[in-house]
């Protein structure tokens, strides 16, 4: 195997690694256990609306390879949390549907700050250039798996 291929081999269990370690940086203010979570509920809902489409349970439940239970677990938290409220859908009148409200786009921005500490705390030992260009790349990775085809919904659970 050569170097070039044990490279891209070692990606996924960078990407594991980096998600898990990246919330042991010290950041202010420090994550609530329940951060991770809700950063990726409220990241979906705030995508969808940035594209105009509706968000229901379900569609969190196809996102995030849950079952609609753990779904409606995680979006009612962040609703009784108040980051979050259910509203009818202006597509289809019979389904319920979640959005942020605006503790939840607060909450993002701080998800976003708390990130950016993170990064920097975790690369501050590297040349800027370097610190730079992964950051350009990261933003890249992340805008083209963005353009991926959306998990189809399976059903509507609200």
């Amino acid at each position: 195997m050569t170097s070039e291929q044990q490279l891209l081999d070692a990606v996924g269990g960078a990407f594991a690694r980096m998600r898990r370690r990246t919330m042991q940086a010290p950041v202010s203010p420090p994550p609530d256990r329940k951060d991770l979570t809700r950063n990726l509920v409220l990241n979906l809902v705030e995508e969808a609306e940035a594209d105009d489409r509706e968000v229901t349970v379900g569609n969190l439940a196809d996102q995030l390879g849950v079952d609609p239970s753990v779904a409606s677990r995680m979006a009612s938290d962040c609703i009784t949390h108040g980051y979050l409220l259910r509203a009818a859908s202006q597509q289809d009148g019979r389904r319920t549907i979640v959005r942020l409200t605006d503790d939840g786009r607060a909450l993002m921005d701080r998800f976003r700050r708390q990130y950016r500490q993170a990064f920097e705390f975790v690369t501050r030992d590297w040349p800027e250039g370097e610190r730079l260009e992964l950051a350009r790349l990261l933003v890249k990775y992340a805008d083209s798996a963005s353009r991926l085809p959306l998990v189809p919904e399976r059903g509507d659970v609200s």
